[in-house]
């Protein structure tokens, strides 16, 4: 809210999201790039969702919530990407207050419910590995359902506080958006407000949807690197550490560059540094997460070759 002392100044009604502006040269190239990706990104995860569906031999926990995982990477990608290509074709940044606000909740809310679906998982792969005589109980239809949906409740309700917060500021000065969307670091350093509870605001956040869930998950994989290195086959250890590590490295690079973006001050010298980070978790992980977690599964891979004999020949 605007104080007395602000009366005669004009307020912000639109941003700029300068992006990559500075790369004036590069626009054209980065348009392919990112169109590129998009429609990758999107056929990767609709693929996952209609198969884990269509498919009776992926109804279980762990394809449940790679298909909410896909679901939510849709979505994830639609809420940034296509204002990303307008903005590099157009050359038109600018965006409205209130769009600003809208993609700042869709986009917040979706982070913060992956993160927690990524925990979820995690839970689900303990249970599978490290307690298997209790996985059909702890992981019925009903716990799946209930894990999922509180995943995402909890990132949209959170997320509902720091966009009633953001709207409450005022933007009296400079509305260029050193950003190539509307998060929430870029978005209070240019309001007249202190900026401190802010911040101290984003902090708690990330620590509640970022460095908590990523610690918990460590702590799955962890127990279940234990228990691999148990197995007294050596071809059972080796499947099972391919699956586990790459999954640990993707969920490591993902909560990394959280953490660093959100956590860390931003300064002048990190704040270059840190777009070029927020590219890894809006753009680059809804496209690796189809062929980490789902493609590379000997289920998902019969799966799709019995729908693709079922497109060609048709039904036996």
């Amino acid at each position: 809210m605007a104080n007395p002392e602000q009366g005669n100044q004009t307020f912000n009604t639109e941003f700029i999201l300068l992006g990559f502006g500075d790369l004036p040269d590069l626009q054209l190239l980065l348009f392919l790039l990112f169109l590129v990706i998009y429609i990758a990104t999107m056929a990767g995860n609709i693929l996952i969702m209609v198969l884990v569906v269509t498919d009776q031999h992926l109804h279980t926990p762990m394809y449940f919530f790679l298909g909410n995982l896909s679901c939510l990477e849709t979505c994830y990608s639609s809420t940034i990407l296509p204002r990303v290509l307008s903005g590099l074709l157009t050359r038109n940044r600018t965006i409205s207050f209130n769009g600003c606000i809208t993609q700042y909740y869709f986009f917040a809310s979706m982070l913060a419910t992956e993160c927690l679906l990524l925990s979820m998982m995690s839970y689900d792969r303990y249970l599978a590995i490290c307690n298997p005589l209790h996985y059909a109980a702890r992981m019925s239809d009903r716990s799946c359902l209930q894990l999922a949906g509180s995943s995402w409740i909890g990132g949209f309700l959170l997320c509902s506080i720091t966009t009633l917060f953001i709207s409450q500021l005022t933007f009296c000065g400079p509305n260029g958006i050193n950003h190539f969307f509307c998060d929430f670091i870029p978005l209070v350093k240019l309001s007249c407000n202190d900026p401190h509870l802010m911040e101290t605001l984003a902090f708690t956040v990330s620590f509640l949807f970022s460095l908590a869930p990523f610690l918990l998950t460590l702590m799955s994989y962890v127990c279940i690197i234990i228990t691999i290195l148990r197995i007294p086959s050596t071809t059972g250890r080796q499947k099972a550490f391919s699956t586990c590590s790459s999954h640990l490295i993707v969920v490591s690079i993902y909560y990394g560059t959280l953490l660093i973006v959100y956590m860390f001050p931003t300064t002048d010298i990190l704040s270059d540094f840190k777009k070029v980070l927020s590219v890894v978790y809006t753009v680059l992980t809804p496209l690796v997460n189809p062929l980490i977690y789902s493609l590379r599964n000997k289920e998902v891979q019969e799966a799709l070759r019995k729908a693709c004999r079922k497109f060609m020949f048709g039904p036996c």
